[in-house]
């Protein structure tokens, strides 16, 4: 393991101020969640131009550091034929893979979903550090149902030493793992559930990681913040948002670690924004911190898109505008 690469290439991902785009949705997610709610024809094609909206952008590497690519990203390319790699490469944006299959029903976990994809990865993570890669993604998703006592401490812990197999095979590589156990804002929990949970992920997380000896400077967290369920009625309040997931953070997360992200989470861009702000003004803190959306980023600009060609230069300023202020709130400065 070149734990010296690993740790400059985490150090490059956190240049102030820059955060991580992830534009990782496998087809079915673009099709779905993307093109189909604006009118547009789910095809490659289409998946194509939506990423190129994003990864062509002008002036985007003043405000990303890296993005996070699905497989068919990978192989795929701007309208002049040049591959989203070389764009990437040439603005100097690490690039990421995500790598699970996804999060699936399980008979030894009723009511819950184990992430898959170990099998033949290796063999995957070959292909992508030849294509560029430096750094990886892996997401598992811890659900909150009172009523089904969910999640389970069997579910957590299958999934957690799920992401240390893959974070060691990821160093082995030469690839810095992003490990995400996202803790669902679906439900009717309360924000000190959530913090509850996310303790507890956490803790289960650098139990499997530090079992396998993964080299955790050499690891970035992907997580979730704490807040109450999109169904508690519970109001979200950004200033306690911030106070409750930077105390879970400082109580469960070694500070040897090289970074943490957050993810939106379905949180609206306003709310993942303010939130991030709030986060910010309590730095110093062990780790540097940065933003990975996608959707929080992407909803807007794909509103003014549409779809459609002549809207591309209007929906690209949107998305200078959006990252320009992820950027500010990334440092409190909002």
């Amino acid at each position: 393991m070149n734990t010296e690469k690993l740790k400059n290439t985490v150090e490059k991902m956190f240049a102030p101020g820059k955060g991580i785009l992830a534009i990782d949705e496998s087809t079915g997610t673009a099709n779905k969640s993307r093109l189909e709610p604006l009118g547009v024809e789910p095809t490659e094609e289409n998946r194509r131009r939506f990423r190129e909206l994003f990864l062509a952008a002008e002036g985007a590497e003043t405000y990303l550091s890296g993005v996070i690519l699905y497989d068919e990203t990978m192989r795929q390319g701007d309208s002049n034929g040049k591959s989203f790699l070389s764009v990437l490469k040439e603005k100097d944006i690490a690039i990421g893979i995500k790598v699970d299959e996804g999060a699936k029903e399980n008979p030894d976990f009723p009511n819950e979903f184990i992430t898959e994809g170990l099998e033949g990865l290796s063999e995957r993570l070959d292909e992508y550090v030849e294509m560029g890669a430096v750094f990886c993604k892996w997401r598992s998703v811890v659900e909150i149902n009172i009523e089904h006592a969910l999640p389970t401490g069997a579910a957590m812990r299958e999934n957690c030493s799920r992401l240390a197999r893959y974070a060691e095979i990821c160093q082995q590589k030469g690839l810095v793992p992003m490990v995400e156990p996202e803790v669902l804002l679906q439900g009717s929990h309360s924000m000190r559930k959530s913090a509850e949970v996310l303790a507890d992920t956490l803790d289960v997380l650098f139990e499997e990681l530090n079992s396998r000896d993964v080299y955790l400077p050499g690891v970035i967290l992907k997580t979730s913040m704490v807040v109450p369920g999109d169904k508690s009625g519970e109001e979200m309040v950004y200033e306690k948002v911030a106070e409750e997931t930077v105390r879970v953070l400082n109580e469960n997360v070694p500070h040897e670690l090289g970074g943490i992200v957050f993810l939106s989470g379905g949180q609206s861009h306003e709310q993942a924004t303010q939130n991030l702000n709030q986060i910010a003004k309590h730095e110093p803190l062990p780790w540097p911190l940065a933003f990975s959306y996608a959707r929080a980023i992407q909803g807007p600009v794909l509103d003014i898109w549409q779809g459609k060609d002549e809207n591309v230069e209007q929906a690209r300023e949107k998305l200078q505008e959006i990252l320009k202020r992820e950027s500010l709130a990334d440092q409190g400065g909002l």
